[in-house]
């Protein structure tokens, strides 16, 4: 089943911090319409695409230095080695059937120290767990942290140990996207009063992670 209309747009400007300014070749798998990316486009650098719906792809290559229409895993061999400083994932990881051995793959397209920076949604983010604790459902939607095509469901704990065991050392693993929601937010708050603050992960969408090649 194809992907939200929506996910091909966005511009995602909370997670522009978290791409190094110096930075001068950079890859985004899924980049969609390359409305992120090309916020990052300036004299110097150089910024790739790579993105399944071909309408998206087109409308990417207008912006970028070059878009291959495609999977990660179809046209990964297309990709040099060694190649770039930041590789960008933003809510793609969680669409790959075995995300380990792509993780393993683009490492070696990226240079010594290179980086992934990733957004990735977080299972336990108020809204699913409440909806699984209470109206005990796992129902799957068009789009959100139950997206009919996700393969794979992550929190920031199984984030941080996918980067370790593919090679890399995490060094930000950051919640973002908030909620803000008049029922979820109170939920989440008792909940955590109850113990101790020790869930304060479940207050955000998705986790932010930089991970450095080892």
């Amino acid at each position: 089943m194809s992907q939200h209309i929506s996910y091909f747009k966005h511009y995602r400007k909370e997670m522009l911090p978290f791409i190094p300014t110096t930075a001068t070749k950079i890859l985004e798998v899924g980049c969609g319409q390359a409305n992120f990316s090309s916020q990052l486009v300036k004299e110097g650098n150089e910024i790739w695409g790579i993105e399944l719906n071909p309408n998206a792809a087109k409308v990417a290559s207008e912006k970028l230095y070059k878009v291959l229409t495609g999977t990660i895993e179809e046209r990964i061999s297309e990709i040099p080695d060694n190649y770039f400083d930041v590789i960008i994932m933003n809510d793609v990881i969680e669409h790959l059937i075995y995300p380990k051995e792509v993780l393993e793959q683009l490492k070696t397209k990226m240079v010594v120290n290179g980086l992934i920076v990733s957004s990735i949604p977080n299972v336990r983010y108020s809204k699913n767990l409440f909806k699984l604790l209470f109206k005990k459902d796992w129902k799957y939607t068009e789009s959100g942290i139950l997206d009919n095509t996700h393969f794979r469901f992550f929190t920031k704990k199984s984030i941080k140990r996918m980067f370790t065991e593919t090679g890399f050392e995490v060094e930000k693993c950051k919640g973002i996207n908030r909620t803000e929601s008049f029922l979820y937010f109170p939920f989440a708050i008792l909940f955590n009063i109850i113990l101790l603050f020790s869930q304060v992960d479940m207050f955000f969408m998705q986790f932010a992670t930089v991970a450095r090649k080892k």
